[in-house]
């Protein structure tokens, strides 16, 4: 074992995870926290023309579900944590929400529901057992209320889990075993589903492990070999994803459970706000994961077996909390609208190919004002409040849009706002500091978007609607600051 690997391999545990039943097709992510969201019709279409014939979807978003009726697509339908509570309290109401989100949607719709996902890492440490004691009684229930509806070999359900419900002491995978303050929670939860034909769902991610650690070797994350591999009798692993991946194997094995189906729910890499998060980066993680998807690849320990694997994501997300960094809005393999950020060869040959039919607002950008002086008192405040209620991760350290001069923050951050806003009348309006330009001020990497035409752009902004928008966008981002430091040290390179 190099050095630190063992070091490296537990710093995973604490941020992914992965899985094994037989490989069969392609699948992916697909989240809905966007202020412009591309269409459902238009989004399944993008899976198809990729090949894409798998989805995990974190909630039951009836139009989402519409789209999918009858398009060949296999769906993982997920329940989000805050139901859990009260689908633990009772049969019934587990009943009624696989009546209204699964069972009408498969007879009216067509929706091909494989698996239904209760709660979304529940029990990742953080939570501080928030989940602990609803998961398993919703699993229970939801299960009970799929047998009721004529659904139980049909519809299997799973949990989808973060790497920290296991750990191993030495840093190696022989060691793997479950975390012991939910030692025998993960015993029952494995044995329920097992007996039910359900599978184990893990996520892993790992970009999380080079983000926790600036000294990680960077090679070891991806697949094209490391000069520091973690060496483990006689298998020497060279990325994480398998010797993660033979962690839970291993933990597995040694409670019995040796058979069990693993799902790898999720796994990818952002493409901005983090130094780390960048296209090449992506592009070199997700070829390497799409090739061995491609050959059936296993791991030592299942080499025949191979995961199904889910890749976070579809698209990026403007609306999810960045608490765990700037990089969350930005893991989608294409952006907000479709567009392919950078080219991924598939099993088939063929490239990634864009949406069609995506309508936007018009081609008209809100700036800073040519006469605005930075020097404005009014500015710091403006830009604040932008980035408050607006997208403005990628300028933060490290991202895409780092390298701006002052006045092109400045107007980046109005745009943001302006156009997450859908253009409506009065949203570039921050005193007599901007106006609106139909000159594109994108530069190099750093895109100016204009959002999708969702209709809402003719709106005037009352004080109401203004106040609805104001908490409908909240996302907390102190890029003032960030600003002001770069008017007087540059900002960070």
């Amino acid at each position: 074992m190099g050095p630190h690997a063992a070091l490296y391999l537990w710093l995973f545990f604490l941020y992914s995870s992965h899985g094994a039943p037989i490989v069969d097709g392609l699948g992916c992510n697909w989240g809905v926290k966007s202020s412009n969201p591309l269409p459902p019709d238009i989004t399944v279409r993008l899976l198809r023309d990729n090949g894409i014939d798998k989805v995990k979807l974190f909630e039951a978003e009836p139009l989402v579900l519409r789209a999918l009726g009858r398009s060949g697509i296999e769906v993982m339908l997920g329940v989000p944590n805050e139901l859990l509570a009260p689908l633990a309290s009772s049969v019934s109401i587990a009943e009624q929400w696989v009546m209204q989100n699964v069972s009408t949607f498969i007879s009216k719709y067509g929706v091909d529901i494989r698996y239904v996902a209760v709660g979304n890492e529940p029990f990742l440490k953080t939570y501080k057992s928030m989940y602990k004691q609803t998961t398993f009684p919703a699993l229970q229930n939801i299960q009970a209320a799929l047998i009721k509806a004529g659904l139980g070999k049909q519809v299997k359900v799973t949990i989808p889990l973060n790497a920290d419900v296991y750990q191993s002491p030495n840093g190696l995978p022989s060691g793997g075993d479950f975390r012991s303050d939910i030692h025998d929670l993960m015993l029952r939860i494995v044995r329920f589903l097992q007996d039910n034909g359900g599978p184990i769902t893990i996520n892993i991610y790992p970009f999380l492990s080079l983000y926790a650690d600036p000294h990680f070797p960077i090679d070891y994350a991806f697949f094209g070999g490391t000069s520091s591999p973690v060496v483990d009798g006689p298998i020497s692993y060279t990325n994480v994803l398998e010797a993660n991946y033979d962690t839970l194997i291993w933990a597995l094995e040694k409670n019995g459970f040796g058979n069990m189906p693993v799902i790898v729910g999720e796994i990818g890499w952002p493409t901005d706000g983090d130094p780390h998060a960048n296209v090449e980066n992506a592009r070199r993680f997700n070829q390497g994961l799409l090739n061995r998807i491609a050959q059936h690849q296993g791991t030592p320990k299942r080499p025949n077996t191979p995961p199904d694997i889910y890749i976070f994501a579809l698209i990026d997300e403007d609306r999810k909390s960045i608490e765990p960094g700037n990089f969350e809005r930005h893991w989608g393999l294409f952006y907000y609208d479709g567009t392919v950020k950078y080219p991924l060869v598939l099993d088939n040959g063929r490239n990634l190919t864009q949406a069609k039919g995506v309508k936007y607002l018009d081609r008209q950008w809100c700036v800073l004002a040519p006469g605005a002086s930075i020097d404005d008192p009014q500015i710091a405040d403006s830009v604040n409040y932008a980035c408050t209620y607006a997208d403005c991760t990628s300028l933060g350290y490290g991202s895409s849009c780092n390298g701006l001069d002052v006045r092109s923050n400045i107007s980046y951050a109005f745009n943001q706002f302006y156009q997450e806003a859908d253009q409506q009348k009065g949203t570039c309006n921050f005193s007599t500091l901007s106006f609106i330009t139909r000159t594109d001020p994108s530069q190099q990497n750093c895109r100016f978007e204009i959002m999708i035409d969702t209709g809402k752009h003719e709106e005037a902004v009352t004080p109401a609607s203004a106040s609805a928008l104001a908490g409908s966008f909240w996302r907390p981002l102190l890029i003032g600051l960030v600003v002001l430091l770069s008017w007087s040290l540059g900002a960070p390179r």
